[in-house]
């Protein structure tokens, strides 16, 4: 009985944790701002750069590169995916943002820098960029059929992503998203939620001022489906990652991650595909482990994959995409992870 209360407290901190710190400042503009590019962007335009009928090597560049500047979590971002793949965004580049801002944002990199160092941060760049490409591939002919039926009713022309004032709009969302964060790095959470607030502000009159009612409605409508359907699975899945964080010795850790073996670096991928990481949380965490006796192989897989995906994810991308996609993105990416991890330990050292 007193596992299981222990086990259930584990949980809730990790659930009341999640809440004060990730749902105000994190999600609410997230959700918003994927609502705005279902509402605001042009499906036709989406269609011809990022569509399943554009060419895919540059469509798979403009989404990995697209992705480096969305500083998100593996929850955060998918409202923001799962957008532009309703916007009409090929599979191959809707699962690509999926993993690369994760994975690999400017912010994160920069702060793994600071403290694992530059050899750490140009392994993580490089290894993100070519697993994006092989995720790309792998989701667009896992699902061809799929997406060539999804977007044949649609023209594919290119032309107009949105109006100026829309692209005003969402750049406003951006940095609403990420203002948080960038500006109040090491201070209170107070200090974030004064700069949430200003940027709340600062949205809302703009929206008001120039965006018709009709589409605002339509825009948080949008928005609602989003939260209704990502938002319980986040919920549910931070409580069971609390609870498996509570599971797991640290002398597990210290006996099975060391070294550069295939086992260390598959430990490792699992390891971070099951725990939540909120972003630029994983580099303190990976340089703890790596004090502890950790390989730099499996040290690289856990950065990798404990921001690029995690359980809530799992479940999150389940219900979103549908769980056929979800069977074939995430134990790609454990592969991927595993391989990479492996690899990079006999290269880094």
């Amino acid at each position: 009985m007193e596992l299981f209360v222990n086990l259930l407290l584990a949980g809730l901190i990790a659930l009341k944790d999640y809440i004060a710190l990730h749902v105000l400042t994190c999600l609410i503009p997230a959700f918003l701002l994927a609502g705005g590019i279902v509402t605001f962007v042009s499906r036709e335009a989406i269609i011809g750069y990022l569509g399943a009928a554009a060419r895919k090597l540059p469509s798979f560049g403009i989404a990995a590169g697209g992705s480096f500047f969305v500083a998100a979590c593996s929850c955060t971002v998918i409202p923001v995916s799962s957008g532009i793949y309703r916007g009409g965004a090929g599979i191959g580049a809707a699962f690509i943002l999926l993993w690369v801002a994760p994975a690999a944002n400017i912010l994160a990199l920069v702060y793994t820098g600071s403290i694992l160092g530059a050899q750490m941060v140009v392994a993580r760049l490089v290894s993100v960029l070519l697993m994006s490409f092989v995720v790309g591939f792998v989701m667009v002919y896992a699902f061809y059929w799929e997406e060539k039926n999804r977007v044949s009713t649609i023209q594919i022309s290119g032309g107009q992503l949105m109006t100026r004032k829309n692209v005003i709009l969402l750049l406003l969302l951006v940095a609403w998203l990420l203002a948080p964060n960038y500006t109040v790095s090491q201070g209170p959470y107070w200090q974030k939620v004064v700069v949430w607030a200003v940027g709340l502000l600062v949205v809302a009159a703009y929206a008001l001022k120039t965006i018709d009612g009709e589409r605002i409605k339509a825009w948080l409508k949008e928005t609602w489906w989003f939260v209704r359907i990502i938002f319980p699975l986040l919920l549910a899945g931070v409580f069971v990652v609390g609870i498996i964080g509570a599971l797991l010795p640290q002398e597990w850790i210290e006996t099975w991650l060391g070294g550069a073996g295939l086992r260390q670096s598959f430990l490792a991928t699992m390891l971070g595909a099951v725990t939540y990481f909120a972003t630029m949380t994983e580099a303190p965490f990976v340089d703890t482990l790596m004090n502890l006796g950790m390989g730099k192989g499996p040290a690289l897989a856990l950065l990798l994959t404990g921001p690029g995906i995690s359980l809530p994810n799992w479940l999150a991308i389940a219900r979103v995409f549908g769980i056929k996609k979800a069977l074939v993105y995430i134990p790609t990416i454990v592969v991927l992870g595993t391989l990479v991890g492996w690899i990079g330990g006999f290269i880094l050292g």
